[in-house]
């Protein structure tokens, strides 16, 4: 099973957006840029590492790639069983997902930067990871440092970050020593987040996530806050607003990711810093960790799994082959049904019983009758413009929600073949 990560700020750095200005899923980073009344194209090809450490444009600029790269995996049909993200990665995950649309994600993510660093000028702080001290000893040691200084991220065994008051931060750095630590780095960020220190940002965000729309992950995203699924749409903005001031658990979503049976890890976006948190928390022998921030990475990505990616109950693992062996993507059973161009997505009538919105509204999902499609059958719109099938099959789900926007080329619905799929439409994706 494949699970998508998506990282969080700190990951960010000067020309990470320049492999992809020629890339169709570029378009993203224009939308973004129209959405948010910035320059988003130059924060990811121009800016300096000054201008990106601010808060703002870092979790802007990283929130952005990160999707450009989701999009651009999509092209080619990579599909995950469930995901997560470090704390900013959380709302990009939610994107990925469709729990929330891309403008209103955006939007999230411009104020709750925004937000973070007026709260960070308030009460200035600072970050440390503690390297090889188990996770009860780093907390001990912020308790007897008896000042501003708390648990903020648990990333992995032996990788704890605490943050702070510089002054508290130090002191429980040298306490950490005391009690084994192996290292205590100190982190070039512009506040102390995840603790207390920004709850001013948490009343703003509040605001934010009171006017935004929710809807089920699909498929499911593991939370910051309690390392666990949340289906219920309106959970996120609790869980949201909790994760700004509380430790991020990412040990334990991955833990979590994989006792419910995912074994590829993909980060998607800037750097591979979740990769060698997968690396380090899952030590089974059958777990695959993989970072995807390049179009080359991800040429890589789509050789590793296309030997293993015929899925056998569902697009969980899904890839798509390119221009490989003549006849190649023809002799899959499992078909994806394509965008032709960019636009908001609406269903067709016939294909309703399909869309994720309205499967918490289902009594019994597996009596559902079967919709068989043949081609040239109408799947929905994007925009004004027709989707319409080029195989004949039947059609198990419909992978976007009503009013995603869809961008040329994003896979929007997938079948499985019948009898009467021997030739596939010209021009057939």
């Amino acid at each position: 099973m494949l699970a998508f990560t998506f990282p969080g700020q700190g990951s960010q750095k000067p020309g990470m957006g320049a492999p992809w200005v020629d890339h169709p899923s570029w378009e993203l980073v224009e939308h973004a840029g129209e959405v948010v009344g910035l320059d988003v194209a130059s924060l990811l090809t121009e800016a300096d590492q000054e201008t990106l450490t601010k808060t703002a444009n870092a979790q802007l600029a990283t929130f952005v790639l990160s999707l450009v790269v989701l999009d651009a995996a999509e092209r080619v049909g990579i599909v995950p069983a469930a995901s997560a993200g470090h704390s900013l990665g959380e709302y990009t995950a939610l994107v990925a997902t469709g729990a929330l649309d891309y403008e209103g994600g955006l939007r999230l993510v411009a104020e709750r930067g925004s937000a973070m660093q007026d709260a960070a000028d308030q009460a200035p702080g600072t970050m440390a990871a503690v390297l090889g001290l188990d996770d009860d000893d780093v907390a001990a040691a912020c308790l007897r440092a008896e000042a501003d200084v708390w648990v903020a991220n648990y990333n992995a065994p032996g990788q704890v970050v605490i943050a702070g008051d510089p002054d508290a931060v130090s002191a429980a750095g040298v306490l950490a020593k005391s009690l084994g630590a192996k290292r205590v780095m100190s982190i070039a960020v512009g506040g102390a987040f995840h603790t207390p220190y920004m709850a001013p940002a948490r009343e703003r965000l509040r605001k934010a996530l009171a006017t935004a729309t929710f809807r089920e992950p699909e498929p499911v995203v593991v939370a910051n806050v309690d390392a666990r699924h949340h289906g219920d749409p309106s959970e996120w903005p609790s869980l949201l607003s909790a994760q700004l001031c509380g430790p991020v658990r990412w040990r334990q979503s991955l833990v979590a990711l994989y006792e419910s049976g995912a074994r590829t890890f993909v980060e998607l976006g800037p750097g591979a810093v979740l990769t060698g948190m997968a690396k380090r928390t899952l030590t089974a022998g059958d777990v695959r960790t993989f970072s995807v921030a390049t179009p080359d990475e991800l040429e890589r990505l789509v050789e590793a799994l296309a030997p293993s990616t015929a899925p056998s109950s569902g697009p969980a693992a899904l890839v798509q082959p390119g221009a490989g062996a003549p006849g190649e993507r023809y002799a899959m059973t499992e078909r994806l049904i394509v965008s032709p161009v960019t636009g908001p997505f609406t269903p067709s009538p016939a294909c309703l019983p399909a869309v994720p919105t309205l499967k918490s509204q289902r009594v019994d999902v597996p009596s559902r009758a079967p919709i068989h499609l043949r081609v040239g059958d109408l799947v929905g719109w994007a925009g004004d413009a027709e989707i319409r099938s080029s195989f004949a099959g039947v059609l198990e789900d419909v992978l976007v929600l009503p009013g995603e926007r869809v961008v040329s080329g994003q896979p929007v619905a997938w079948l499985t073949a019948t009898d009467d799929l021997d030739r596939p439409a010209m021009g057939a994706h």
